[in-house]
């Protein structure tokens, strides 16, 4: 998978989504078809955030450790890399070092 570098055709909500004490900060965009995506940097910590819908997390720059609700196994994903999390569920993520940025894909 290639990374992406630039979306097309979007509108950007400018007040960004800070959560976790500015640990992780995102920036909501809309497509014209009505689909939505964040796109954000997470800073070196540990964090769990909660899902409503399912989500694929892309790597943009950086790496993080993933483990998914109810696993005990944590897996390594860097820029270009992307993995899944069901809906109505959790993940536990790790960034050490260089910021993780990412889009996330909804639904």
């Amino acid at each position: 998978m290639g990374i992406t570098e630039k979306l097309d055709g979007v509108a950007v909500t400018t007040k960004a989504n800070v959560y976790f004490d500015g640990k992780c900060v995102s920036h909501s965009v809309r497509f014209a078809d009505g689909t939505g995506k964040s796109v954000g940097v997470i800073l070196p910590s540990i964090l769990t955030f909660n899902t409503g819908a399912p989500e694929v997390m892309e790597g943009v720059a950086g790496s993080c450790r993933v483990r998914l609700k109810g696993e005990t196994t944590w897996n390594t994903y860097g820029a270009g890399e992307s993995y899944q999390v069901p809906g109505n569920s959790s993940f536990d993520i790790e960034v050490v070092g260089e910021p993780y940025h990412y889009i996330c894909h909804f639904g």
